[in-house]
């Protein structure tokens, strides 16, 4: 099968031609259709994730996808072969990705795909909406609270601002005025600050005492908490926890993505009926991976997909 693999460290990702995977128990064999480029697969590129756990070189780059159900292995009785399915490759090393033709992924981490949502979409879905949706969970806005929600124009940001808003909640986001701006604001973002110029002065224009919610998506988490009103709540997808907060009247969260079935199922189930938008701005080919990995990392809106044809 063709895949996009890095050898070492830091080695340029290349298209390679490496046997297809056979599932192992309780293991699904997907061909994948499509994928998405999240953070993630920039830093295996990059070699930034050496020494964060364990790698199996050659390393398929990517985490997300979608595409049919190719085989089963022993234990699996939920999918059958020909499901359409989407997920995240969840595994205690990296080696298997989806920037592939095929990959092997533990099921607990796939389901099909519903009526209403196709490939292209769904590969765009998990880690990035799943990380959202643990985000907003954990600050929990109520109707009428302000989110200050800092990497609002990626994929993770995208997915908060909709569910923020849909909780009833004022969301300021973090955006260049321009394209970036109106990006934000199209998904329901109340304002925009622009993170180049003076963030604090920006959202305390809003927030005069502060806003009740953060969300730690970039930027330094600590000139966010101190954006914080007594009693606020800030959720970080980038390793910022309680024991790094320095306010005793705040909470912190640090959250890491867990993609499972009950959550797919919840982020499959909102985008189908037009409740959660998918916001995918670019395409690219499978041997187009490195470009797509290079635009990423230069900052781009929304999410960038891979089709694997």
């Amino acid at each position: 099968m063709r895949a996009i693999v890095v050898t070492d460290f830091g080695a340029t990702p290349v298209l390679t031609d490496l046997p297809e995977p056979t599932p192992e128990p309780e293991e699904v064999l997907v061909r994948v259709t499509a994928s998405s480029v999240n953070g993630i697969d920039a830093m295996v590129a990059a070699g930034t994730t050496k020494g964060m756990m364990e790698h199996r070189f050659p390393v398929v780059v990517g985490k997300d996808f979608a595409g049919t159900v190719a085989a089963v292995g022993s234990g699996v009785s939920r999918l059958t072969v020909g499901d359409p399915v989407f997920g995240a490759v969840i595994k205690p090393a990296l080696g298997d990705g989806a920037f592939g033709e095929y990959v092997t992924v533990p099921a607990g981490y796939v389901t099909r795909i519903p009526a209403g949502l196709d490939h292209t979409a769904a590969s765009a879905l998990a880690l990035a909406g799943t990380a959202a949706l643990n985000s907003v969970d954990a600050v929990a806005p109520t109707a009428g609270e302000t989110v200050l929600i800092a990497g609002a124009t990626g994929g993770v940001g995208a997915y908060a601002i909709q569910f923020a808003a849909a909780r009833g909640a004022t969301v300021i986001a973090t955006a260049k005025p321009g394209a970036e701006a109106e990006f934000v604001r199209d998904l329901g973002a109340a304002h925009t600050v622009d993170y180049t110029g003076d963030l604090p002065a920006q959202v305390r224009a809003i927030a005069p005492d502060g806003v009740p919610a953060v969300l730690h998506l970039a930027g330094d988490a600590t000139a966010l908490a101190d954006l914080l009103a007594p009693g606020g709540r800030l959720a970080s997808t980038l390793g910022f926890g309680p024991d790094a907060l320095n306010r005793p009247d705040a909470t912190a969260t640090a959250i890491w993505a867990n993609p499972d079935q009950a959550t797919l199922d919840t982020l499959a189930e909102h985008a189908a009926a037009g409740r959660l938008r998918i916001p995918v701005t670019a395409s690219y080919r499978l041997h187009e991976v490195p470009k797509a990995l290079a635009d990423f990392a230069a900052g781009t809106l929304g999410k960038l997909t891979i089709t694997i044809d």
